[in-house]
């Protein structure tokens, strides 16, 4: 996986912020908010693309794992074709993705919360506490996405 600049720069502005007063957390709030945006905004890009060279069928697998599979009958005819079965060594890779998607979600949400708190009560310190979520959780989605490029068919790793 390549790095991306905005996350870069986002993780050196949270280390940098982690030093900041409550004066200074007032003022340059909305660049940290913009800047975890993009950081956020690349990584799914980033993500959305790997995952887009799935193959139809890991594809529909990963739909089926993460419970978003269609209720439509025509939909559960094209995700499980008779006589169709996934590797098992894929299914596991999907489950594992599944899981680092879920991590980073959560680490994710449990970031913003934090920012959200140290907002409303102005503390330094659940935004500084709300830095270091931030961090991890771009830390677990990079891992999520590592997971994801892992799936893709080996043939197709060079497009």
């Amino acid at each position: 996986m390549r790095k991306l600049s905005e996350v870069q720069q986002a993780k050196e502005l949270m280390n940098e912020a982690a030093d900041w007063s409550t004066f200074t957390w007032i003022f340059e709030k909305p660049k940290v908010r913009a800047t975890a945006d993009r950081a956020n905004a690349a990584l799914e890009r980033l993500e959305k693309s790997i995952k887009a060279r799935w193959s139809d069928e890991v594809k529909a697998e990963y739909k089926n794992l993460s419970g978003k599979a269609t209720g439509s009958a025509r939909g559960q005819q094209k995700e499980q074709q008779p006589g169709q079965t996934i590797d098992p060594k894929i299914r596991l890779l999907l489950e594992q993705v599944r899981e680092a998607d879920r991590a980073k979600e959560r680490a994710r949400q449990d970031a913003e919360e934090t920012f959200d708190e140290a907002e409303r009560q102005l503390s330094t310190r659940l935004a500084r506490e709300g830095c270091k979520k931030a961090i991890h959780s771009w830390e677990l989605h990079e891992k999520a996405i590592r997971k994801a490029e892992a799936v893709v068919d080996p043939a197709d790793q060079g497009a």
